[in-house]
């Protein structure tokens, strides 16, 4: 079996292809893995900075002309929200291999034909967010699978924070409150993505959704005090239905300041399964934490998991850091496997998002059509 290192090029030079946590930075980690070529953002300027930065060959204006003149057999689009479905669609036409960030794109059309196109061409195609390649998850999903707390009858995820404009942002943070993104796309999609992984498919979804306050005002960094006029919803709420009166709740909202509550909460018969955020499990708290109504017979009580284990499982993913995306496309290219991270997944939490700002509009239970 052939396992050289994968050629890749990388759309878009913003923070997450740049910053520590970010793509490029943590590539580094697995070179037999991965080799980095070229890199394009329509702002020259950040491609070259990012290619005198890390020392790429190659840099690009335009992904047209990176895909004519870079030999690469992948392309990382790290592009904004709005952008994904048009240039992930020339990414596959051009016949290379995908890693995109989320949302896979905005519309179900955009969607539909990204997978279309990738199945024709017998292209690999993997979509984030990556939290179902975390150990905590995968260990959540086999639990609750194996019916650890019983018939799930309800969760809350949690998936917001308090927006880019409540922080000291390093770049301009207006666009996340543009129509076209907005924090249903930006953060909502994690915990969708979190709950359909771990529970399957839902059904229906219900959601409201608003608009806080017309304007933010950015709190730090560089654009300290600048007004926003907000043209996204910045709070939504809603409900997933996942058949057999199973159903979890779900925030997407630039309103979560602060929170100590567990990221998830599986409520079943038998029993509670709770994930920590990552800022907790840093703190020292245990990633997964079980309650059996009969931990002991007659005695319900709190169980803690091999905390231990599933960290030391976490580190990899933690070093890697975004770099996980290309980490695992590598991987299924390699082994000619199936994605975990798989573009069906990413459309079916998409038709979610869409269904729950029609539901919000129209104040109907939307039937939701798609399946991974």
């Amino acid at each position: 079996m052939d396992h050289r290192p994968i050629k890749l090029g990388v759309l878009g030079c913003g923070m997450i292809a740049t910053y520590s946590y970010g793509v490029i930075p943590n590539l580094r980690y697995i070179p037999e893995k991965v080799e980095l070529v070229a890199v394009a953002d329509p702002v020259f300027e950040r491609a070259l900075e990012a290619q005198r930065a890390f020392n790429i060959p190659s840099a690009y204006a335009s992904l047209t002309e990176m895909l004519a003149d870079a030999d690469i057999d992948a392309v990382a689009n790290l592009t904004p929200i709005p952008m994904h479905g048009e240039t992930s669609l020339q990414i596959l036409q051009a016949g290379k291999h995908l890693v995109s960030e989320k949302p896979i794109a905005t519309s179900m059309e955009e969607a539909n034909l990204l997978i279309e196109t990738a199945a024709t061409r017998h292209l690999t195609f993997v979509c984030a967010p990556p939290d179902m390649l975390s150990p905590f998850y995968s260990e959540a999903r086999r639990m609750i699978g194996e019916g650890a707390i019983g018939r799930v009858a309800f969760a809350r995820v949690r998936s917001s924070h308090g927006g880019p404009a409540s922080g000291a942002w390093p770049n301009d943070p207006s666009w996340f409150y543009q129509k076209g993104s907005g924090p249903l796309f930006d953060m909502g999609v994690y915990g969708i993505h979190e709950i359909t992984g771990m529970l399957g498919p839902a059904q229906r979804v219900v959601a409201f959704s608003g608009i806080t306050e017309p304007t933010r005002t950015v709190r730090g960094g560089p654009y300290k005090g600048k007004q926003i006029a907000v043209s996204a919803d910045d709070n939504t709420l809603f409900m997933l239905d996942f058949g057999q009166s199973t159903f979890a709740v779900i925030d997407g909202t630039f309103n979560v300041n602060a929170a100590k509550s567990p990221k998830v909460e599986v409520f079943g018969r038998a029993g509670t399964l709770n994930i920590a955020d990552y800022r907790s499990i840093r703190a020292g708290a245990p990633p997964i934490e079980v309650y059996r109504v009969d931990a002991v017979p007659g005695i319900g009580g709190w169980i803690t998991l091999d905390a231990q284990r599933l960290l030391q499982e976490e580190e990899r993913q933690v070093r890697l850091q975004r770099a996980i995306l290309v980490d695992h496309l590598v991987d299924c290219i390699w082994h000619k496997s199936r994605p975990v991270l798989s573009a069906e997944h990413a459309r079916h939490a998409l038709e979610i998002m869409l269904m729950a700002m029609e539901s919000a509009r129209t104040g109907r239970a939307i039937d939701l059509t798609t399946s991974f």
